[in-house]
């Protein structure tokens, strides 16, 4: 028999294990492997680059909110002043994207308006996933009678069409922003709910949560310190999505006159502006401003939440 000392490190570990349990060897080399080849997986995973275009949405997002944040502080007009001498004028220097039909600069109006679609947007999701996400985490790591309770309400709530419930609570309550930011908010709370739910079921009988329960934690710190942050990216990315969604939902209530009510402006106000009294044919800016404004946010947010969604993808194969 060879001494260990003239073996080298992973011939030694192959003898020994021949040694001790014959045909062991083989096996625990073969799970050796396998683990190896997963992480080296997962790190090609999390190191791929995230790409230019995810960079360039990135960018413009921070853009929209940089200017809606500092809005005030910018030298732009006031956005609600009506200048008759400059009524539908075209972009020039001193209206850089022109008026519209009550001589408004559309500028102002354009970063300005961007506050609304923003607030509404990332305020509902909050809401949503705060209290669907907390709903649904408890829901999938407890099961029971409280999980079949809580998924027959999301699935209750789910069957009401969003777009007629809003416009029906909009329309009984009033379309003031923090009204239409709860209402929004409200509907999400379901679809959260059931992303972070079956989110929580996948990790609810993992070994590190039973590991955790034989050792004697606490539900919260189950909860909280072990499945949470595995269900945290999956939120995120569908949150992101969600967003918008609900970005679409409000330019459309402000389409049928259910937003802010004017003069506050809104991209969802300017659109429907732009298409009222002929002002499409005589002033495609009107419209045309928020309308790409508005596509590129929503494409941007998307793009970030796909790429963060191949990002952060659990693949079963490798557990």
């Amino acid at each position: 028999m060879p001494d260990d000392r003239e073996l080298g490190g992973s011939d030694a570990s192959d003898q020994l294990l021949t040694n001790m349990f014959p045909g062991q060897a083989a096996t625990d080399e073969m799970v050796l492997s396998r683990e190896t080849e997963a992480l080296e997986s997962d790190d090609i995973l999390v190191t791929k680059p995230l790409g230019f275009l995810f960079w360039m949405a990135i960018g413009w997002l921070g853009l929209v909110f940089l200017l809606a944040v500092f809005a005030n502080l910018l030298p732009l007009p006031n956005p609600d002043f009506q200048n008759y001498s400059a009524i539908n004028a075209t972009p020039n220097i001193h209206h850089l994207l022109g008026t519209d039909d009550l001589g408004r600069d559309l500028l102002s109006r354009l970063i300005f308006g961007a506050r609304v679609s923003l607030i509404v947007g990332f305020a509902s999701v909050a809401i949503g996933t705060i209290v669907g996400g907390t709903l649904g985490l408890i829901s999938g790591f407890k099961g029971g009678s409280l999980d079949i309770s809580l998924n027959a309400a999301s699935f209750v709530l789910l069957a009401f069409p969003a777009i007629v419930a809003v416009i029906a609570i909009v329309a009984f309550w009033g379309s003031s922003l923090l009204k239409i930011t709860i209402i929004i908010g409200v509907g999400t709370i379901p679809l959260m709910f059931r992303v972070v739910r079956a989110s929580s079921l996948s990790f609810a009988n993992r070994d590190f949560v039973i590991a955790a329960r034989t050792m004697g934690a606490t539900t919260p710190r189950i909860l909280f310190r072990e499945i949470l942050p595995n269900v945290v990216p999956v939120a995120v990315t569908f949150g992101l999505i969600t967003v918008a969604g609900v970005i679409v939902l409000e330019g459309s209530l402000a389409f049928l006159g259910l937003s802010v009510p004017p003069p506050t402006p809104s991209w969802g106000n300017m659109i429907s502006e732009g298409t009222a009294n002929g002002n499409l044919s005589i002033n495609p800016y009107i419209m045309l401003w928020p309308a790409a404004a508005m596509f590129l946010l929503l494409l941007s947010i998307n793009l970030i939440g796909d790429r963060m969604r191949q990002r952060f993808d659990i693949r079963e194969g490798l557990l």
